[in-house]
């Protein structure tokens, strides 16, 4: 991010009338925005502070959904097939996010060049992607689903159908998802990230509600078993909340639905997620300022714009989640198996040996949410501040700003690691019903224990692979970042984890884990070297010439450094 990106838009009359093409309007002066050399902080925090809330906001949801759907039954089932669901639906859907995250790229350069209204154009075009997308792609894959779960574990029935029935829903509704991707970029880019924060959070709050009425209808959440869980206060309101969705779900006559009401009040946070932007979008002050509401009809040459530069980021973005995907749908269940497997045990215990295994690394992997996702928030920063300095020629200050930043993180995700030790079994059985079995409940508070202590082992890790990745991006140097990426997600997340089951199956679920560990403990490492090397300070994607160069986005300089995954900015880690 340059610079550039950060210039306001001057007072330009004459946006009524359509904006022409890309090709055909010169870039304007860019006006440079000056570094705050006196508070590095302060810059940060006033970049930072409403993306941390945006990313603590959806690990809230997710906290929240995760809770809920545990609460449906004793059985260990429901919380592993929400997350089994729910990976596999974003995963179909992150190409068309990557997509949609170069956005915030060309909305940005047009902010610089002093032709905002043109990014317009490429907002309406990345929901039409959007839209294309879930038609050609993702409802055709919604009938595949029960198959490939049924391919995965099919010794686990009723795990398969409520995580078929979970990703379905999802999947369906995932156009909202899409849609809401492209207008949150456009925002982004055009540094109003405000607007995103308020839909976000927004939608969240609704999703709260509409689930607990979805899930269990006019019976209410069991809000009794929480009794000595909660502090007086909490417990207060959760019971105001849980009344009012009783009594919403008895007027509207809603029967519990279960894993379906989670599923359907995840579509409807979404949808929520989109409406709010676009009504912004829409409004009258956006549309006399940037002619939002002109350029509504699909254009071939932002269409062409956003694949070109796009495809890269979507491909390895869908690569890493693809990885994860197997490790904790896949292959952690299978260790749990394995294990068993080899202690002789029946058949029966066999099969819920890896339910449980699932279960408790879903868990784990929540608690590690709170870790990195408020982290790459503040990586979105990272980039912006790198980018800025660097489109200064001030090197010496990006190192600066990506120390600080890395200090801030690690020091964060360092105390969320001791808290992984020290209350592992206390976050564990945050998630297990009350009414679980005795014998379940402690097996998964003993491989729940274990798996935040692998957790706890890369957090630092954790932090300075995000930050360090955030500026090396920044700088244009991403590339090399993403080829290691690739081959380090392969080799040490499939590649070590499968291996571990087959030649130590009596490691159990922790062997992937191990292997999990190993990637972002080694990527950390790897991309701390790359960034001392230096190599990233002879790097600029800043226009030397405009005026030779008629086209408003430095598209060949972009496709040479194409990124690893989304723009960050996108509100997914």
């Amino acid at each position: 991010m340059s610079d550039h990106e950060s210039a306001s838009p001057p007072e330009r009359p004459g946006h009524a009338h359509a904006p022409a093409p890309p090709e055909s309007q010169p870039p304007g002066e860019a006006v440079p925005v000056p570094i705050d050399r006196e508070n590095p902080l302060r810059e940060l925090v006033k970049i930072a502070a409403p993306s941390v809330a945006t990313m603590s906001s959806y690990t809230v949801m997710q906290f929240v959904d995760k809770l809920m759907v545990s609460r449906i039954g004793p059985e260990p089932v429901y919380v592993a097939a929400q997350s089994n669901g729910g990976i596999l639906a974003w995963t179909m859907m992150t190409f068309c996010v990557g997509v949609a995250g170069v956005v915030s790229s060309f909305v940005s350069q047009n902010l610089g060049a002093g032709r905002p209204e043109r990014g317009s154009a490429y907002a309406w075009t990345s929901m039409w992607i959007g839209l294309g997308y879930w038609m050609a792609v993702m409802m055709p894959a919604v009938f595949l689903v029960p198959r490939l779960f049924a391919w995965m574990h099919a010794d686990a029935p009723d795990l398969i159908a409520y995580e078929t029935q979970y990703a379905q829903i999802v999947i369906a509704g995932g156009v909202f998802t899409l849609m809401a991707k492209g207008m949150h970029n456009y925002f982004f880019g055009l540094h109003r990230p405000g607007i995103v924060m308020l839909a976000v959070v927004g939608a969240n709050l609704l999703n709260i509600f509409i689930t607990m009425v979805l899930v269990f209808g006019h019976e209410g959440f069991p809000i009794a078993g929480e009794t000595e869980r909660l502090d007086p206060g909490l417990l207060w309101l959760a019971g105001g909340v849980t009344q009012a969705a009783a009594w919403t779900a008895g007027v509207l006559g809603i029967e519990p639905m279960g894993i379906r009401g989670a599923a359907l009040g995840t579509v409807f946070a979404n949808l929520m997620e989109w409406l709010i932007p676009m009504a912004v979008f829409l409004g009258p002050g956006m549309a006399r300022k940037y002619a939002t509401r002109i350029p509504w009809r699909p254009s071939r040459l932002c269409l062409k714009d956003l694949f070109r530069v796009g495809w890269p980021a979507g491909l390895m973005f869908v690569n890493e989640l693809i990885c994860w995907f197997m490790l904790m749908v896949w292959l952690v269940p299978a260790g749990g198996r394995a294990r068993a497997a080899a202690m002789g045990l029946d058949e029966e215990t066999v099969r819920q040996a890896g339910v449980v295994a699932n279960t408790a690394g879903w868990i784990t992997l929540q608690w590690m949410h709170l870790a990195f996702m408020p982290t790459v928030g503040i990586s979105i920063a990272t980039q912006a501040m790198v980018g800025k300095a660097i489109g200064a020629g001030r090197q010496d200050i990006a190192a600066a700003r990506t120390w600080l930043c890395a200090k801030i993180a690690v020091g964060y995700m360092g105390l969320c690691a001791l808290a992984f030790v020290l209350f592992r079994s206390e976050l564990t059985a945050v998630f297990i019903n009350e009414g679980t079995d005795p014998a379940v409940a402690e097996e998964m508070v003993r491989l729940g224990g274990w798996l935040l202590i692998g957790a706890a082992v890369f957090q630092v890790f954790d932090a300075l692979a995000i930050i360090t990745s955030a500026a090396l991006r920044g700088a244009g140097d991403t590339v090399w970042p993403g080829i290691v990426t690739v081959v380090l997600s392969w080799t040490l997340i499939v590649g070590v984890g499968y291996g571990l089951i087959v030649v130590a199956p009596g490691l159990g679920a922790i062997g992937p884990w191990i292997g999990a560990s190993l990637y972002i403990s080694v990527l950390g490492v790897v991309l701390v070297w790359r960034f001392v090397g230096g190599r990233w300070k002879t790097l600029s994607l800043v226009r030397k010439d405009p005026e030779t160069d008629p086209e408003p986005v430095p598209e060949a300089e972009i496709l040479a450094n194409p990124g690893p995954g989304p723009d960050p900015t996108s509100g997914m880690a």
